[in-house]
């Protein structure tokens, strides 16, 4: 499922912004196919800069490591499981006041490509959840590599080449697995390469550059908003600097989310290591990434997906059916639309 929630258009927050700190892990930037992760994870933490020092300082006391800077990685170490369990657990320093927006990478780019072309989120569910199948391990591969390539700012070697790319591997796939679901939609899909030749002009012309459509930053970042003024009042980030966050994307997020009825009312970058608050998002999201990485590839501890459950994001962009059942997201069922 992808999407996040919406207080009406033109909401008005009420009240004095609660304050979210925000940070990320698994960022690959546009390269969602052949990255060093298969999820990413973007946490936002409410607490106050006095509540995570202490948090902090009693992770450090509990690890005793002599790093200077903790990461995720500290707490996932199995030494370290007690100290992990206890952050995740109710009654524990986060427990009740942050959130995680999960992003499954291949799903993510199966929805951006099939917004582009067909602007109809329920074929984005139907062609992942069939097409895996239909494709073969190699076939899936191959679609997915090419639509990332069609889709990426910083791609697509000489003006038209990631189309007739992308295109050609859609033909050959449809051509190849006639009949089924899957085939059914890339036959739609391929109907529109006036759309995909037009998206890459505009690349070429440098009017889109500027927001790339398969960085998961960005739109992680608008569901989080979403999520903490879900009642109306007003938010505000604090966000670790990531490159990716220049001003002109934070204006674009700002925007964004103000036009949603999203009453987010700033985005302001810090150094991590000199907010605790940033810290704990960090460390939220680098063990929510790793605990959702190993459901999704069918080797997940259950004891610490239950401790993570509550603090999943229900509008968090996943295609898998297995893996978010267990992680407690509820995604379309595809055989409920028809692809055709």
């Amino acid at each position: 499922m992808s999407g996040h929630r919406q207080n009406g258009a033109g909401a008005v927050g009420v009240g004095a912004p609660l304050e979210i700190a925000c940070d990320e892990s698994g960022s690959d930037g546009e390269n969602l196919t052949g990255g060093n992760t298969d999820v990413f994870a973007h946490a936002g933490v409410r607490v106050s800069v006095t509540a995570a020092a202490d948090a902090v300082r009693e992770i450090r006391h509990r690890i005793r490591s002599p790093a200077e800077e903790y990461k995720a990685n500290h707490l996932l170490r199995e030494k370290h499981r007690a100290v992990l369990e206890w952050l995740l657990a109710p009654g524990g320093p986060i427990h009740g006041r942050a959130r995680v927006h999960l992003t499954e990478k291949a799903f993510f780019v199966v929805d951006r490509v099939v917004a582009l072309l067909l602007e109809d989120p329920a074929e984005a569910v139907v062609l992942f959840r069939t097409g895996r199948r239909a494709f073969g391990a190699d076939g899936w591969t191959e679609f997915l590599q090419a639509a990332n390539e069609l889709l990426r700012v910083r791609g697509g070697g000489q003006t038209g080449a990631s189309v007739a790319l992308f295109l050609g591997t859609v033909d050959g796939l449809r051509r190849a697995h006639a009949g089924t679901q899957a085939a059914l939609v890339l036959e739609r899909l391929a109907a529109r390469p006036d759309r995909a030749e037009a998206y890459r002009a505009r690349l070429t012309e440098g009017s889109a550059v500027r927001i790339p459509v398969l960085n998961p930053l960005l739109p992680a970042i608008i569901s989080t908003a979403a999520y903490w003024s879900a009642g109306g009042r007003p938010v505000r980030l604090v966000h670790d600097r990531q490159n990716l966050l220049t001003p002109e994307r934070i204006a674009w997020i700002e925007e964004s989310a103000r036009r949603d009825g999203i009453a987010l009312e700033e985005v302001r970058l810090v150094v991590a290591r000199e907010d605790p608050r940033v810290q704990l998002a960090d460390f939220l999201a680098g063990i929510a990434r790793k605990v959702a990485s190993d459901e999704l590839n069918g080797h997940g501890d259950p004891t610490l997906t239950v401790l993570l459950r509550p603090y999943v994001d229900p509008a968090s962009v996943w295609g898998d059916a297995r893996s978010a059942a267990v992680l407690g997201l509820d995604i379309p069922d595809p055989s409920a639309h028809a692809a055709g």
